[in-house]
């Protein structure tokens, strides 16, 4: 397996298969139906405009096993330097330290591009993904309660951060 820079052309169908299948069978995105894919046109544009990374692991048959990316936390402007990261591992691929990888690559990304903190949005049911993301040393920042109706049920949205740099001011932002 390695990690790879994910192309739109080339990746698109194997991110919108993640996608759609975390939006149909599970609470990790709180969607109802699977997203079309001329869907990812607008997704690819928004990384590149913003230059957010999307980083992937493919096996050696060169199939995308999951992906992570990070993006706008709130597009205030003094927020720049907050961002959400996700990552979705594809279902055949769980349980193979997939998100350990990709967790420890987006957040070398966030240090790279000068990102201050990390949030982690994360189903407060998701017990894996939490114990990941402790593991890395995100703390839990807060959950929301009953944010979300899925499956029958109220979701609870846990939010998890990490400071990426010990920086107390961003050079040259004008305040």
């Amino acid at each position: 397996m390695k990690l790879i820079i994910c192309d739109e052309d080339r990746h698109s169908a194997g991110i919108l298969a993640i996608f759609n299948d975390a939006i149909v069978n599970s609470t990790a995105l709180y969607d109802y139906q699977p997203r079309p894919p001329e869907s990812m046109q607008s997704w690819f544009a928004s990384k590149r405009q913003n230059d957010f990374p999307v980083i992937g692991v493919e096996n050696d048959e060169g199939r995308l096993m999951g992906f992570a990316s990070y993006g706008t936390f709130r597009t205030h402007a003094a927020c720049q330097f907050t961002v959400e990261h996700s990552i979705y591992i594809h279902p055949d691929f769980r349980g193979q330290g997939l998100g350990n990888l990709l967790l420890d690559e987006i957040i070398q990304q966030g240090r790279e591009k000068g990102m201050h903190l990390m949030i982690g949005s994360i189903d407060a049911d998701n017990r894996a993904s939490i114990a990941l993301h402790e593991k890395k040393g995100f703390t839990l920042a807060g959950t929301l309660h009953e944010v979300a109706w899925k499956f029958d049920r109220w979701l609870n949205l846990a939010f998890y951060q990490k400071r990426l740099n010990d920086e107390a001011t961003a050079p040259g932002i004008a305040r």
